[in-house]
């Protein structure tokens, strides 16, 4: 029984095979030396072994973070500020060796192994006990595989029995399965977790996984193996061809396969079919109701757009005549929620994620001279711009400078005593208005107002409460001065942040949203789009047969809950019509509904967007303004700190060379080196 234990501490994880002996006495749980059958025949060292498979889902394995965990969560939307690691992250001047997620990854899988062939020995555990374990660390070593396809591209795939450590070298070395291969494992190690996960788990174990939490990672493999990136249109020029193994075979499909958007249609419909109590689904988007009082913090509902469509309609006639999407939307990510009160988060870390990442990413986001912060992590102009009006249009900078003249672009003060702009205060610029109501969750723009309650319970710091942030260039200010941190765009980050949220006081912790039911909806709308004729897919558990195809109201099954929710209008019937018109949109969608959630980096590169949209320069406001010029702030200038740039390289992570070196079976991706 030692010897699965041996094996897997040994195989690719960053300890050469000299080390393998002394690693055996320092695991993190298990300081003695000890058999197999010590641990697992005790109900606690038993638990600990699961604990210890889960703890690798941290740090580079956490999906919405800071740069400290991940760079991922900082693409074409978000930044982090100046600085070698933002320059090396944005224009790919990083080394095969920088920040890697290989090690972490290989050791939880071969903890999750290890568990999955031993935990049927402890009979301190119920035979239920026992099930539920084993499909958690099924689960968990299947997301491991995930998180490495994700960013590596196609990986080893380990045997699930073990390996003797005591062959060659050369019989250790393993070499990496196809990116069809990798899903394909990952497909059916989820769905065997899901028939023995439970459909809903207590608070005290909210972030373990469920059914729908397999079922969803599902969903997600199975879009990413129907994207672009390896299921190539004929007339697509580079079907990365030199992506191969250490026999010489392309690891990435060649051909294009319509039938794979289907397959991942139908595993969206799984999790959106899924019995519960919302509605008799498991899942629904959160919603709050709206409500007229209004307080710092908690301003009164502004009622949507009225479309002559969703503003006749309550929630559940499927309109949003009686919610307020800003709450709604903002409530999903700054913690208003418990995990286990939230209807759409399907899977997050919860204490996994050991010190809250996301306090701390908050405590970046907010402003230096109001709440304490970072004034770090910003946003790009090129995000504030994507949020659409109220009424569902575009914005458009022309047309806002045509139709409002210089002198009456920033709110009078009776104009904000009328309250003619919702959500902006005396003196802010107008192009801030009558945007859509997740902008305003999302998005910190000069003049916004940083609630930052939790100061009343401060002496010092008491009064500074429910007031504006101004990116304006001063001493006294959040904008650029000679010494402190400042936002280069002039433009912060608002999501995540909750009302209480003040450095001086404290940040309330946040559910990590690493899978949520909006997600699902998105990969639904997506993949019918993609549909060329009609398709039957049985379902995961082949309890049902969906039939699939391209029609305008299952479009809107998975389009128009994000668009109520949101508190936009649908999409008109030319978007419905056009496949390539609303392939444009869902993109854009997601960009907005997922922004700073670590989404928008691996959906450029799936779609192999990421050559046009990353290349392209990083603008924002002109921070060199001060108050007294402040019409000249908002001329979009060229952010020169904030360089990016693309290669074709930069779609996969480099493998490391100490990897390289240790399986000589393993190949590198291509435009990256094998040796120093």
């Amino acid at each position: 029984m030692k010897r699965i234990y041996h094996i897997y501490v040994c195989l690719l994880l960053g300890a050469g095979l000299t080390s393998c002996a002394d690693k055996l006495d320092s695991d993190k749980y298990f300081k003695d030396r000890m058999s197999i059958e010590d641990v697992f025949t005790d109900e606690t060292r038993t638990e600990r072994w699961l604990a210890n498979a889960y703890s690798y889902l941290g740090g580079e394995n956490l999906e919405v973070s800071t740069k400290d965990n991940i760079l991922f969560c900082f693409a074409d939307d978000i930044y982090f500020g100046r600085g070698d690691d933002y320059v090396k992250f944005k224009t790919g001047t990083y080394d095969e060796n920088w920040r890697h997620s290989w090690t972490p990854s290989y050791k939880g899988i071969r903890q999750a192994s290890i568990f999955i062939q031993n935990i049927d020995m402890n009979t301190d555990l119920t035979e239920e006990e026992r099930i539920d374990f084993k499909a958690q660390a099924r689960f968990v070593r299947a997301y491991y595989y995930w998180l490495l396809l994700r960013r590596y591209g196609p990986v080893p795939i380990l045997p699930d029995e073990g390996l003797d450590y005591t062959d060659s070298y050369d019989d250790l070395a393993y070499q990496r399965n196809s990116y069809d291969e990798c899903v394909e494992y990952i497909v059916s190690e989820m769905e065997l977790a899901a028939k023995d996960l439970p459909l809903e788990r207590g608070a005290n174990q909210a972030s373990r996984p469920t059914r729908g939490a397999a079922l969803a990672a599902r969903a997600r493999a199975l879009l990413y193996a129907a994207s672009p990136i390896n299921n190539p249109r004929p007339s697509d020029a580079d079907k990365f061809s030199d992506l191969v193994d250490y026999d010489g075979r392309c690891l990435l499909s060649q051909e294009y396969d319509n039938y794979k958007w289907a397959r991942a249609a139908a595993a969206a419909r799984d999790v959106m079919e899924l019995p519960g109590n919302n509605n008799g689904h498991r899942y629904e988007l959160y919603h709050a109701g709206a409500h007229e009082d209004s307080a710092p913090g908690y301003p009164a509902t502004v009622p949507p757009y009225e479309d002559g469509d969703f503003s006749e309609k309550t929630w559940d006639e499927g309109g949003y005549s009686d919610i307020d999407p800003y709450e709604s939307y903002r409530s999903v990510f700054n913690g208003t929620l418990a995990m286990g009160e939230n209807p759409e988060l399907i899977f997050g870390r919860g204490a996994n994620q050991g010190t809250n990442s996301l306090v701390m990413m908050v405590t970046r986001q907010m402003p230096k001279s109001l709440g304490n912060g970072g004034n770090l992590y910003g946003m790009t102009l090129k995000m504030c711009d994507a949020y659409y009006m109220a009424d569902g249009s575009d914005f458009s900078r022309e047309a806002f400078l045509a139709q409002y003249p210089k002198e009456e672009r920033f709110v009078s003060e009776q104009e904000a005593n009328q309250g003619v702009y919702p959500h902006l205060r005396e003196g802010v610029y107008k192009e801030f208005a009558n945007r859509e109501p997740r902008f305003y969750a999302s998005v910190s723009f000069n003049g916004c107002v940083w609630p930052l309650l939790n100061n009343g319970n401060t002496q010092d710091y008491k009064d500074i409460i429910d007031v504006q942030v101004s990116y304006y260039r001063g001493t006294d200010t959040d904008g650029f001065s000679n010494t402190g941190a400042f936002l280069p765009t002039g433009i912060g980050i608002m999501k995540f942040v909750h009302p209480d949220d003040s450095n001086y006081g404290s940040i309330i912790r946040k559910a990590e949203p690493a899978i949520r039911f909006a997600e699902i909806l998105m990969i639904y709308a997506e993949a019918i789009n993609e549909l060329e004729g009609s398709y039957e897919v049985e379902s995961w558990d082949s309890s049902t047969t969906y039939t699939l195809s391209r029609t305008t109201d299952e479009l809107k099954r998975g389009i128009r809950p994000i668009r109520r929710r949101a508190g936009v209008p649908d999409y008109t019937d030319e978007v419905y019509g056009d496949r390539d018109l609303f392939r444009t949109k869902m993109k854009k969608e997601r960009q907005i509904e997922f922004m700073g959630e670590g989404q928008r980096y691996f959906d450029l590169r799936r779609w192999k967007d990421a050559e046009t949209e990353e290349s392209q320069r990083v603008y924002g406001f002109n921070y060199w303004m001060t108050e007294e010029r402040r019409d000249d702030f908002y001329t979009p200038i060229v952010i020169n700190d904030l360089p990016t740039a693309f290669s074709r390289k930069l779609y996969f992570w480099p493998i490391a060379h100490s990897e390289l070196k240790r399986n000589k079976r393993l190949t590198q991706n291509p435009g990256w080196t094998y040796s120093d």
